[in-house]
């Protein structure tokens, strides 16, 4: 497949995870007597990257996060030369979805950006008021496991056909734990969708929602490669 299909679908496929993931907590979370809360924004998000997994796996490999992406380069999984193209089209597909939900947010009265617009952050901009340290550690380890696990469901010797399964359960799994604490990035592509938007502290603080998921990945794909990764003889 041509590196410009594959781009477009990870364009699709950002939008898709931003306006499903973002959207449901901006819209959904706190609905007056049928807010689906946190543990909904967590299966949203999930159920986004589960169904992406299906519908552009075959063509991208469903990355749709910059992190996953240097992930499965220093994994091994990835060619290098084609890493920033897929990181740009996955930020403007993030981008794309943030500038769409602002639209569909504003129309609804009282709407107020600067109250987060699902925006990743720490200290008093963290849900539950965590530091700068401890969302740091969460970031970078949550993300180091997402990875691990991209490339254990999609290793050639796990069962063929349930990697999405996987891989969007856990990326469930991680926004219950996490939301909490950052409201969950793990995706730097998914945080710069929503802070061009917010304006303001979400911008000031969107670095470590680059560096944190990105370290963490770059991490988690070594180990799988060189601890667990079945390795032919030479």
């Amino acid at each position: 497949m041509g590196l410009g299909k594959r781009c477009a679908a990870e364009f699709f496929g950002t939008f898709w995870l931003v306006i499903g993931g973002c959207g449901s907590a901006v819209l959904a979370a706190a609905f007056p007597e049928l807010g689906i809360g946190f543990a909904g924004v967590a299966l949203a998000f999930g159920l986004t990257l589960l169904t992406m997994c299906y519908a552009i796996g075959h063509i991208s490999g469903c990355h749709i996060n910059p992190a996953v992406t240097f992930g499965l380069v220093a994994g091994g999984r990835f060619p290098a030369k084609d890493l920033v193209p897929y990181v740009i089209a996955q930020v403007l597909g993030g981008i794309a979805a943030g500038a769409v939900l602002y639209l569909i947010a504003s129309g609804k009265a009282g709407f107020d950006v600067s109250a987060g617009f699902a925006s990743n952050g720490y200290g008093a901009h963290s849900p539950g008021n965590y530091a700068l340290t401890a969302a740091l550690v969460c970031e970078l380890v949550m993300t180091g496991f997402f990875i691990f696990i991209i490339m254990g469901a999609t290793d050639k010797r796990a069962p063929a056909g349930f990697a999405g399964i996987a891989i969007g359960l856990a990326l469930t799994l991680i926004h219950l734990i996490s939301i909490p604490v950052t409201n969950t990035s793990v995706n730097p592509a998914r945080s710069t969708g929503v802070a061009l938007f917010q304006g303001s502290w979400a911008i000031d603080q969107l670095w470590l929602f680059w560096l944190a998921p990105i370290v963490g990945a770059i991490i988690g794909g070594l180990v799988y490669r060189f601890v667990l990764e079945h390795r032919e003889a030479t």
